[in-house]
Order: C-alpha cells, then sequence, then structure tokens
C-alpha cells in the first residue's frame, strides 16, 4: 500500500536562544485536507517553531521534508515558494497603506494595477469568505481586529497550500471566529493544511482533525482530535496540571465613582454615557470597530473629548491628564502590547521604567538597579518567562509580553483600569491568573473591561455595556439572562427596540 507523505513534516528541529532551549527534538507531520491545532503554554515553542517552519529562522538541527523531500528555508520567500502562508500573532501590515495596496503588496502580479481593481478584487474575496473590511482603509485606522481580517485576506489571497495561523481568534468576536472556522473548514475541503495555534481550548476541539500539544520545548502529545475526551485532559497536557477556567466573582460593594462619561460624541462616539465605579467590573464588548477604540483612546488621554463630559477621578478630562500621579490612579493595558504598549528594543527593566519610573527617582536620579530587582520580583510573580530582566522585550514570546505589561501597571497600583483584551495571547493557566487578579483589583479600582470575548465579560463584569456603530446599546447587570441571550443580536444593532440606556 502506497501512503501519501504529508504536504509538509517537520523532522527532529531543535532551536535555542542562548541559554533557553526553545524547542528539542520536535517532529510534527502536517497533512493535506487536516486541521491540526498546535497547543502549549505561553513560552512553550509554538511561535518558533512555526517562525521555522515558515522561514523567518533557521533551526540549528533537525530537517524540514516538503512532500516527503528535505528542503531549507532560508528565507522567508523560499517558505513562500512551496506554499507556506503564516498569519503572525503580531501583524505584518504596513501602516501607511490601505488595506488592499496591503493584501497585494509583494503579489507576482501584473505591474501598476489600478487602485480601484485592487479594491475590487479585496472586496470580492472578503465577501466570498465573510470577513467584512473596506478594502480603501488606511490600516493605521484599524481596530486590532480588522487588522486581523486584513492579514487573514492577504493570506487567502496567495492562495498558499500549508495556511499558519498563530492566535487569529484572539481579537475576534465570537461571530467573527465562527465565520473564520468555516473560512478554515472550506481551506481544508479544498485540500490545503491548515495549522491552528490557539489557547481558546472551546476553539479547539470544535475545529481540529488533530491536535499536538508542545511543554517546555517538547512534544507531549500528537493525536487524533477524537482522542481527546475533555478541555480539561487538553489543559492538563500544556500546563502538566489540572486547570478549570473558573473563577468566583463574589458580589463587592460599588463604592467610589472613577470614572463618568456623560454625551459623548465626536463623529466615531455617539452619545456615549457611562459610569463606573471602585469596586466593580464594566465589560464593554462589540464588534471590532465599532467605537471600542476611540472610547479607549479618549478615557485614557491619547485624545480629547470634543463635546460631552468625561470626568475620572472626580476631575475634568483636561485637569486630570494636566497633573496625574504616576501611581494610585489610571492604568492603561492596550491590546497592542508591541506597538503602544512596550518598546522591542528595550529591555524588560526599561519597558517597566515606561509608566513607572517616577517611583525610581531620586531627584534627577533614576535608580536603576532598584527598577530592575523590582522587575525580576515582578517577572516571579506573574510567572514571566524566561524571568530576566535585562531580556529584550522582543525576546519574549507574545503571552510573557502580555504578562510584563499586565505586572507593570498593577504595580501602579492603580484605581482606574483600562484593561483591552488583556488575556489575549495568554494560556489557560494565565487567563486564570489574569482573572483572578482583576477580580482582586476591584478592591481598590474600577475596571474598564475591554472584550472581543463574551466568555470572558461574562465571568468577569458586574455589568455590560454592547457598543454598535459607536454608540452603546445598552447597560445591564451580567445575570440579566434574558440580554444575555440578546448580546449578539446587539452586537450586530438589531436587538431591542429600546433606545440606548443612559446612566445617571
Amino acid at each position: 500500500m502506497i501512503t501519501t507523505p504529508p504536504l509538509i513534516a517537520l523532522d527532529g528541529i531543535s532551536k535555542a536562544f542562548g541559554p533557553v532551549q526553545a524547542n528539542q527534538d520536535i517532529s510534527l507531520a502536517f497533512r493535506a485536507g487536516k486541521i491540526k491545532s498546535l497547543l502549549g503554554e505561553n513560552g512553550a515553542g509554538k511561535s518558533t517553531l512555526m517562525s521555522i517552519l515558515a522561514g523567518r529562522l533557521q533551526p540549528d538541527k533537525g530537517r524540514i521534508l516538503v512532500e516527503g523531500q528535505p528542503a531549507r528555508f532560508r528565507t522567508a520567500q523560499d517558505a513562500i515558494n512551496v506554499g507556506i502562508g503564516m498569519v503572525y500573532q503580531h501583524f505584518m501590515l504596513v501602516e501607511a497603506m490601505t488595506v488592499a495596496e496591503n493584501i497585494f503588496l509583494g503579489y507576482p502580479g501584473p505591474p501598476l494595477l489600478k487602485p480601484s481593481v485592487m479594491e475590487d478584487r479585496v472586496a470580492a474575496l472578503a465577501e466570498e469568505v465573510s470577513l467584512t473590511i473596506d478594502p480603501r482603509a488606511r490600516v493605521s485606522t484599524l481596530s486590532m481586529g480588522e487588522k486581523q481580517r486584513v492579514e487573514i485576506l492577504k493570506l487567502l489571497f496567495r492562495e498558499n497550500r500549508i495556511l499558519i495561523f498563530d492566535e487569529p481568534t484572539a481579537v475576534l468576536t465570537p461571530q467573527e471566529a465562527d465565520q473564520l472556522f468555516e473560512a478554515l473548514r472550506q481551506l481544508a475541503a479544498q485540500h490545503k493544511a491548515i495549522v491552528f495555534i490557539s489557547h481558546k481550548l472551546d476553539e479547539v476541539m470544535a475545529l481540529s482533525d488533530e491536535i499536538a500539544v508542545l511543554h517546555k520545548g517538547r512534544v507531549v502529545a500528537d493525536t487524533a482530535a477524537t482522542t481527546i475526551q475533555s478541555k480539561a485532559e487538553l489543559a492538563q497536557l500544556m500546563v502538566g496540571r489540572e486547570v478549570i477556567l473558573q473563577v468566583a466573582r463574589d458580589p463587592f460593594e460599588a463604592r467610589q465613582r472613577v470614572l463618568r462619561i456623560s454625551g459623548l460624541d465626536d463623529g466615531e462616539l455617539q452619545d456615549i454615557h457611562l459610569e463606573l465605579r471602585q469596586g466593580e467590573i464594566l465589560g464593554l464588548v462589540g464588534v471590532a470597530g465599532n467605537g471600542q477604540k476611540p472610547l479607549v483612546e479618549t478615557v485614557c488621554g491619547l485624545k480629547p473629548p470634543m463635546s460631552g463630559t468625561v470626568r475620572i477621578m472626580g476631575q475634568d478630562w483636561h485637569r486630570f491628564f494636566k497633573g496625574r500621579r504616576w501611581d494610585g490612579n489610571l492604568a492603561y493595558i492596550p491590546e497592542d502590547r508591541q506597538g503602544l504598549a512596550t518598546c522591542r528594543d528595550l529591555s524588560l527593566t526599561d519597558n517597566l521604567l515606561l509608566t513607572t519610573r517616577h517611583g525610581f527617582a531620586v531627584g534627577p536620579w533614576l535608580q536603576h538597579r532598584k527598577a530592575e530587582n523590582k522587575m525580576a520580583e515582578l517577572s516571579t510573580s506573574f510567572n514571566i518567562v524566561p524571568p530576566n530582566p535585562r531580556l529584550m522585550a522582543r525576546q519574549l514570546s507574545g503571552g510573557n509580553l502580555q504578562k510584563m505589561v499586565i505586572a507593570r501597571e498593577f504595580f501602579r497600583r492603580p484605581r482606574l483600569i483600562v484593561a483591552e483584551q488583556p488575556t489575549q495571547g495568554l494560556d489557560i493557566a494565565a487567563t486564570e491568573e489574569v482573572w483572578r487578579l482583576l477580580l482582586k483589583a476591584r478592591e481598590r479600582a474600577g475596571i474598564l473591561l475591554v472584550t472581543g470575548d463574551l466568555s470572558e465579560a461574562l465571568a468577569l463584569a458586574d455589568r455590560v455595556a454592547v457598543m454598535f456603530e459607536g454608540r452603546i446599546v445598552d447597560t445591564f447587570p451580567a445575570e440579566d439572562q434574558e440580554k444575555i441571550k440578546r448580546i449578539g443580536l446587539m452586537m450586530a444593532g438589531s436587538a431591542d427596540d429600546d433606545p440606548p440606556r443612559r446612566q445617571a
């Protein structure tokens, strides 16, 4: 019997970065028509392994086989030439270009295509796979969820036969994720090999044909999805212990008002009314691009309110941002952890100092050694791997970099926390840790939780606010089951006949 070799296979791949062994003797096969999920906790070596497969990194030893034949990828172009395409966790887009220009960038088609031709082709592709996007929009104006759609469309446009998706649903709503899954199933039916990297175990169980698990750089499981009986079994394979992503959200007394927005309107936002008190979490949900980004930017001081009133800790917006302290105040955990939250080419210690430097200053002198010791302490407390405060931010995995940002902002002991996709890219154990930290932070802070993960919002929030086209469609207690049933419709703007609810 003749067995068809896999489209691509890894044979004994190892890769180290100095003393850190990211991958160790890894062998995996990816077959046509199959969706293979790759799991592992933060720092397990998933992104390194996929970067090797995509030609961005060279292995220290081992080989890659394409349809049974050895191949060497010296560059990303070598991988592209054999049909490998990857949507990275951190987007590879040119911010100054339009959506259509990004998708056509590097495409070996006719030169000097008219913008209208490119836009029509991108619009047709977007409609075909139900990933709505404006082809004429500049990437710099898009939300993270919209940028994710551009990356996915870019990959589909090139008609690759081995498709790697690194945390593709991290910033997608459930509806958007369902649309992506349907597109992936269609692609697998076209005899493409799909590699799906995710920390969301529900997705993995629902989507996968095969599942491989990495733990500390090694393969600890590689099996058909049907052999895995539960999410708990997957979680135990990933982290080496039982993990149940469930936290107790005990009632907590809402106290001093820390944020009040009345009639905020600036073109993108329309008549926003919100109130947040110390002791509560307000979950803000909606399809990406419906006003969450400009609202967060206004609350966090990145853009002034054009009309209406924004009061933070009892102070007018302008007065608050003119003289705020570094601690005991407002902390912002951005969804864009590489572009806004951190500087890739600075050490973890220097990234800590980006928002805490006044806490390590004596007159004109900066106590860098004290900051380094604090970063080492935070690395241990928040399980940041590797726990080396002198590492560059770019040397951390995406999930560990996210934990560094959360550790830094929690160190500031804020009274108002704006947490934007705070568990994006985190494994199940780290997500559980962050959930517990956010619930504990209610003791001294009000938390605006901006998330595309409805399960996260419902697990943590005391109240939920739904946004659509720049408006707050409704705000309701997280225990209101009738409202919860209609969240999906609200996010599409068609849930209630009632007008948006204002808050006093």
